[in-house]
This record gives C-alpha cells, sequence and structure tokens, in this order.
C-alpha cells in the first residue's frame, strides 16, 4: 500500500484528489492538508510513501517544503504540481529532492501514474512541464562530446540503458559511462538534474517524458 499525503492550498482541489487518490486500491490517502508546517505534523504522525506537492503555498512553499519534507523524511518521494514550470524552478525542486514535475491540469491518470512510478524509486517528468532546451553542439553543448550529447537527448526523451544503446549501437557499459560523464559535467547527482540542469544552458528543443532510474 502507498502511503499518499497531499499538499494543496486550494480546498476543493485538495479534497478532490485526496478523495480520488484514496479510492484507489493501491493507494491509501489521508486528508488533506494546505501548508508545508501542516504537512511536516502530518507526516511526522503518519509517514508518507509519496507526497503530492503543490509549489505555490501560503507561508513556505512547495520547493522549500520539499527540502524540509525529504530532510525529516528522506525515503518520501515528492510529486511536485506547479502551473507554471520554468528550467530555474524546476532545477530548484531536482536540488530540494523532488522525483516527479506535473503540471497542475494534468489528467488524473498522469498523476496516479506518477505517484506509482516514483513510489519504486524512479524520477518522472511529464512532457509539457519540461520540454528541455538541450545544449546545441554549435554552442559547445556544456562541454559534451557529440556521443554524451546524443545520450543526453535519449535521456530526456525518457529512453533507459538498454534502448540507449541499442539506438547507439553501443554496450550498456559504454553508455553508462557517457551518462557518468554527462553528470560529472554538468555536475548533475541524477540523470533528471542533468537534464534539467541542460535546459538552462541549451537552444535546441527535445521532446520530453522522462521517466528515468536514480543515480547510477
Amino acid at each position: 500500500m502507498i502511503r499518499v499525503l497531499v499538499v494543496e492550498d486550494q480546498r476543493a482541489l485538495a479534497d478532490a484528489l485526496a478523495i480520488a487518490i484514496g479510492a484507489q486500491p493501491d493507494l491509501d490517502c489521508g486528508e488533506a492538508v494546505g501548508t508545508v508546517d501542516e504537512a511536516l505534523r502530518e507526516a511526522a504522525r503518519r509517514p508518507p510513501s509519496v507526497v503530492l506537492m503543490d509549489i505555490h503555498l501560503p507561508g513556505t512553499d512547495g520547493i522549500e517544503g520539499t527540502r524540509l519534507l525529504k530532510k525529516a523524511h528522506p525515503s518520501a518521494r515528492v510529486v511536485v504540481l506547479t502551473a507554471d514550470a520554468t528550467p530555474d524552478q524546476l532545477a530548484r525542486a531536482v536540488t530540494a529532492g523532488a522525483s516527479a514535475f506535473l503540471a497542475k491540469h494534468s489528467p488524473f491518470g498522469d498523476i496516479l501514474t506518477a505517484i506509482r512510478t516514483t513510489a519504486t524509486g524512479k524520477l518522472l517528468v511529464e512532457e509539457s512541464t519540461l520540454a528541455a532546451r538541450l545544449p546545441s553542439r554549435q554552442r559547445g553543448g556544456g562541454g559534451l562530446t557529440r556521443r554524451e550529447h546524443e545520450v543526453l537527448v535519449l535521456l530526456a526523451q525518457g529512453h533507459g540503458l538498454k534502448t540507449i544503446a541499442d539506438r547507439l549501437v553501443l554496450s550498456r557499459h559504454t553508455v553508462r559511462g557517457h551518462v557518468k560523464s554527462v553528470l560529472a559535467k554538468l555536475r548533475a547527482h541524477s540523470q533528471l538534474e542533468a537534464v534539467v540542469t541542460a535546459t538552462r544552458l541549451g537552444s535546441c528543443r527535445a521532446r520530453c517524458r522522462s521517466t528515468v532510474n536514480q543515480p547510477i
């Protein structure tokens, strides 16, 4: 059973989410809360598996709330909901420890997918939330080689190591080495952070629905 905590200050939306999530046979959702302080108290009383966190909250915002929740409950996964995602905002949330990003108007099925995906230890970014502008080779690509750039583009599109290896006709070991080099050059701690960092550097657009594993 995945225990979910909803943190959303729009009461009607919060209650609707809590009821709909709690109706799922594999999900357990108690009463929704409207602030980070309430979330911390509720998490201390009833530790969550996944936290559905709005960014714009009264008082402490959802990004700082993510950091505080992850500090108190390192195993909890945080799904960030936002109405106006920007590369800088996403980068801040990744640094704070978020595991997924979704638009607030996402279909309920996508929210359920995010909850279940992050609960298994993976990261997820909805395509409409992160249309990554990966660094072009013409602009230097953040110091990436041509092959590293190709690997980063495929990561941004949500492909795993096996698919990337097959597409580029490389061994998984070689692809893993390229991923590690990309992380090092972009000073990123995870594949998702590398993609988000690249959006702040880049110029060429890539369609992204990223569902990537935790750091290699």
